[in-house]
């Protein structure tokens, strides 16, 4: 089974619902930047709530994420779109730390506390809407729970789990994210925040084999639950060596001679996928003659 999410309403369109399966995703992303057990939930937790809050857009429309929470693991960025895309990177990949009291990874005290979770959404306009928030446990679920109720308005509870094996790879990864429309009636909410308090870790069932919609049952009840859309989700970058060539293009023709007398090549390697691009000193003198 491949990573996808699914877009659902339940209750007679009184909640939205969102739910993803994202361990290949998030397994791709530990692969790339070789990501200790810490970092990886940090990452992939951060990874899964992007490609779902992604699937809330149309068309051409992007999101960035961007985690700074003071803590070792440093910031945190993801950028995914509405097709199920997603990318990102933690400033430093190799922090884990021991379990917490709970027996957990202690994504809390890697990401920190004493910071701001901000969203900047590209909906194809000149202006971007950007909403930022503090830190408010460093788990990362709360924190895009209290996001979407302070910025958005939006009551929401968002579940993101990431479990990691003895050798570092991804076990099992995922989330979901409920929002209540308004005028969702009193009895509706009590059900949901029932099922919530009684339900175990969302990677824990992503490891037993629940499928995104099977989240949403355990969540929501199956007789309340509405499949919309089922999409693929993947790990995609959209570096490319062109991308990278209009970059030192626009450094100007004077510090691209610089690179060929001083290297005679140049390499560039991106922060996402950690993809090295080289740039022989044939290349850089096309690329100079450009930037002229």
């Amino acid at each position: 089974m491949g990573d996808y999410l699914v877009k659902a309403l339940a209750f007679n369109g009184q909640v939205r619902a969102y739910a993803a399966r994202t361990t290949e995703t998030v397994g791709e992303a530990q692969k790339r930047h070789q990501t200790w057990p810490t970092a990886s939930a940090a990452l992939g937790r951060s990874m899964t709530a992007g490609v779902m809050m992604g699937a809330m857009l149309k068309g051409e429309e992007k999101i960035t994420i961007k985690i700074e929470g003071g803590g070792p693991i440093g910031p945190i960025l993801v950028d995914s779109n509405s097709k199920g895309e997603v990318r990102g990177y933690v400033t430093h990949p190799q922090t884990h730390f021991d379990l917490n009291e709970q027996g957990k990874l202690d994504v809390r005290r890697a990401v920190g506390t004493t910071g701001t979770l901000t969203v900047i959404k590209d909906i194809g306009m000149r202006e971007h809407f950007s909403g930022q928030v503090p830190i408010v446990s460093g788990e990362l679920g709360e924190d895009f729970t209290y996001y979407f109720v302070t910025s958005e308005q939006t009551p929401s509870s968002v579940g993101v789990g990431v479990l990691v094996n003895p050798d570092n790879t991804i076990l099992a990864a995922g989330g979901f994210i409920l929002q209540l429309m308004p005028g969702t009636e009193e009895e509706t909410i009590s059900q949901i925040e029932e099922r919530l308090n009684k339900i175990p870790p969302v990677s824990k069932l992503i490891e037993q084999g629940l499928t995104p919609e099977e989240l949403l049952i355990e969540l929501l009840g199956k007789d309340n639950l509405k499949i919309l859309e089922k999409q693929p989700v993947s790990f995609t970058c959209t570096c490319s060596k062109e991308r990278f060539g209009n970059v030192i293009t626009s450094l100007g023709a004077h510090e691209i001679q610089e690179m060929i007398d001083e290297e005679g090549k140049a390499e560039a390697q991106c922060h996402f996928c950690n993809e090295k691009y080289l740039y022989t000193k044939e290349e850089l003198e096309e690329l100079k003659q450009a930037a002229e």
